[in-house]
């Protein structure tokens, strides 16, 4: 027989007392109404939910009050003497029977989860567990400690703040270049930042930091998760942290750490500063899992309030289902848990002006009983919202669950992190054989993952580097990962990281080996900034920073992740150039970022093809040449008249044609003979990326491709204009940007002659 504990009872408090009235069960969290706070908490299993007050220092409990009345699962009063500040947390009562799921214990605080403000750290100790540490019956003891003096306590807020001519950027999702950025590891070391305001909020919208972003081209940054998280206990005894922050505790409030200042009104500035530059602010969001683990792990928050409801069980529900690998996973088949989550997304849009987010392990959000479902409540609740649908929603589409790896299968609307792209670019330049066919389906957006119900290439976001695994840097510098300072015996995060030293292992003096990774580099992100689909930048890569081989830095908040801004050398210095280079291109031709998936497929009205795969030797591909393992350089001829929607129209664009050379040896190409035009202008070249626009090349001639290389040339009109010149040379040298602070397709195109479009209108018109 087990033992169930119910309304176990609290040792006799003295407190003074509040007048409390009935409130409503909505909204949900603790909310000011100008007169007074209405606290409502969601519980289907409760006994009893005790309202704690605090001192204003969070470390005396002042009052404790039982909220009075039970709608519909929610527990609620109102406090008219409640102000704007008043620090709280909850105790829930109710049956501690773990093998029924449910682990009530009043005599650990909880955090509410609608809070949306935090002070004061998590200080470790046995008695944020539920049960008995170290007990024989582990998990099935009881722990009557209490908890709050280690606990962080909510703080009741003003929402009031002025946002004066605030807008969405909006930016259309065919220009977005996304930026990948962690508040604290960027802002930590930068000069222009106050010492107080380093990894902060506020230290992001330090003017310095704000224009530097805006001069890469980018246009929306996206930051790794700012909801309140915990260091895990196990790290902190090590001697490290949670830096990345995939470890949430409240969905509601920013994280206390990254408050330079103590008030949410800073993260609220630094969004109007990157608005004011016309950059969109996305957020790394985590809603599969929270931190309080398994069955063994803490009771901070949801297992307190009603385990049995938050998180999905095991068939014997004392467990609980692990699809995330953290321990839980957040129960979203609930409609109240359903419900929280999109609360909280709707509050950062609307309250915090936020532009959209990426979702980790977005699986999770689209499971069912029966498995992952595009048409799940959560895809389906955020698509016919009035609010989500119009913000961008990014999915990280796999998990470690069951029929985990969706990469593609999210509904319209969403766009999806493609991790094909990140291994096929790599493994191409790496060198590996058989990788073009491949490699011509993910310049062109994926078609074979995307092209489905009407969605469109943007929903491909490329990238080569992300937070999780080497930076640019190291991808070109390291065979092998190198994460011993993380104290698990170089044991964690992956192997296969389709990486090249280029000869020596970590940093080289050979000028030969540090000018190859040089082009290397430039050659993975013009790829990545100059094909279909959306872009997305990790922060540091486009100087070069290193985590000195750590391809899982999540534990390090420390110099290994930081970014040192005052150390970005000459071929750092150069590099930020580079991408700015090519960015501009991106964005000045449309041809590079089409609304449509690009085919192959002639048009027979307009004799023209959107694009056309293209040999050394100036012929279009055979099926047989493509089955070649050995060949490594392509040229991909996009066709300026090719129509960018259903509506015709005269042609407007420029004919382009991208060549990539993946062989050691500079391979002689011959340039395609086309419609329209006759010379070739060089818009980029990663072998010798200083010599651009001046020396024009004839169609049917053959010029050298170096080795290792890229080259974006744009084709010419025949009655080539000064004026039309220097219009092209706008794009291939933009500006001059602010400096840093000083101190294949599925199936292959049959041959056929190439005919493409040559002149832009733009030129025809001058």
């Amino acid at each position: 027989m087990r033992r169930v504990l119910k309304n176990f009872a609290v040792a006799p408090q003295t407190f003074g007392r509040s007048r409390v009235r009935e409130g409503l069960p909505y909204p949900l969290g603790a909310t000011w109404d100008g007169l007074g706070v209405n606290f409502a908490l969601f519980s289907a299993h409760a006994t009893k939910v005790e309202l704690c007050l605090f001192d204003p220092e969070g470390r005396r409990e002042l009052e404790r009050i039982p909220l009075p009345e039970y709608t519909d699962e929610v527990w609620h009063g109102y406090l008219p003497d409640a102000r704007p500040g008043t620090i709280y947390g909850y105790r829930v009562h109710g049956p501690y029977d773990p093998q029924a799921g449910h682990r009530f214990n009043p005599h650990k605080l909880l955090l509410d989860p609608y809070a949306k403000h935090l002070i004061g750290p998590l200080r470790w100790s046995d008695a944020h567990f539920g049960y008995r540490v170290g007990s024989p019956r582990g998990d099935l003891s009881f722990d009557r400690r209490d908890s709050a003096p280690g606990m962080p306590k909510c703080v009741v807020i003003d929402p009031a703040f002025t946002w004066g001519g605030d807008r969405p950027p909006a930016i259309p999702w065919d220009r977005t270049i996304i930026y990948e950025a962690h508040v604290r590891g960027y802002t930590m070391r930068h000069p222009a930042v106050p010492p107080q305001h380093r990894g902060s909020f506020a230290g992001l919208a330090v003017p310095e930091v704000v224009d530097y972003i805006r001069s890469l081209g980018v246009t929306a940054v996206e930051l790794l998760p700012a909801h309140a998280f915990v260091d895990d206990r196990g790290l902190l005894e090590r001697g490290l942290r949670n830096y990345w922050g995939y470890n949430s505790i409240s969905f509601f409030a920013p994280d206390p750490r990254y408050l330079g200042t103590g008030r949410i009104y800073e993260f609220k500035e630094m969004v109007a500063r990157f608005h004011e530059a016309g950059i969109e602010v996305l957020l790394d969001v985590v809603h599969n899992h929270t931190a309080e683990g398994n069955e063994l792990g803490p009771t901070l928050s949801f297992k307190g309030i009603d385990n049995a409801s938050y998180y999905r069980l095991a068939p014997d529900p004392r467990y609980y289902i692990n699809d995330t690998g953290t321990g839980n996973t957040l129960n979203l088949s609930h409609p109240r848990v359903l419900q929280m989550v999109t609360d909280s997304l709707r509050y950062w849009v609307t309250e915090m002006h936020v532009d959209g987010f990426r979702f980790d392990l977005a699986t999770i959000l689209g499971r069912e009983a029966q498995g992952f479902d595009e048409g799940g409540g959560f895809l389906d609740s955020c698509r016919q919202d009035p609010v989500l649908s119009r913000v961008k929603l990014i999915a990280e589409p796999w998990d470690c669950g069951p029929g985990g790896y969706q990469v593609g299968g999210f509904p319209p609307g969403w766009a999806e992190w493609n991790d094909k792209f990140r291994d096929t670019v790599r493994a191409y330049w790496k060198g590996d054989e058989g990788k073009l066919p491949e490699l011509a389906t993910r310049l062109t957006a994926s078609a074979d993952l995307f092209n489905r119900r009407g969605r469109r290439p943007w929903a491909s976001v490329n990238f080569v580097t992300a937070h999780d695994g080497f930076t640019l840097a190291d991808l070109v510098s390291y065979n092998d990962k190198h994460n011993a300072a993380n104290g698990e015996g170089n044991r964690d995060g992956h192997s296969h990281n389709l990486s090249w030293n280029h000869g020596v292992e970590g940093p080289a003096d050979d000028p030969d080996i540090i000018a190859l990774r040089e082009r290397q580099k430039r050659n993975l992100l013009a790829t990545l900034l100059l094909s279909q689909g959306t872009p997305m930048l990790l922060a540091g890569d486009e100087f070069g920073r290193s985590q000195r081989g750590n391809n899982n830095a999540y534990c390090q908040d420390n110099d290994v992740s930081w970014i040192d801004w005052e150390g970005i050398d000459e071929d750092g210095q150069a590099m930020i150039g580079f991408v700015r280079r090519v960015v501009a291109l991106r964005q000045s031709h449309p041809l590079l970022r089409r609304g449509r998936f690009l085919t192959g497929a002639m048009n027979p009205e307009m004799e023209v093809k959107d694009v056309a795969w293209i040999t050394p030797a100036g012929t279009e591909k055979t099926t047989e040449q493509w089955l070649d393992p050995m060949a490594r350089c392509l040229g991909m001829l996009l066709d300026g008249r090719a129509q960018a929607t259903g509506v015709r129209r005269a042609p407007s664009d420029a004919t382009l044609l991208l060549i990539v050379n993946a062989h050691h040896e500079a391979v002689p190409f011959t340039l395609p003979a086309v419609v329209g035009g006759s010379q070739w202008l060089r818009l980029l070249d990663t072998a010798e990326p200083d010599r651009l626009g001046v020396a024009m090349d004839r169609s049917g001639d053959a010029i050298s491709v170096g080795g290792r290389s890229l080259l974006l040339l744009e084709l010419m009109p025949d009655r080539r204009s000064e004026a039309a010149l220097r219009t092209a040379m706008k794009a291939v040298r933009p500006a001059s940007p602010p400096v840093l602070p000083a101190t294949a397709p599925e199936s292959t195109p049959a041959a056929a002659p190439v005919r493409a479009a040559g002149p832009s209108s733009r030129f025809l018109r001058e």
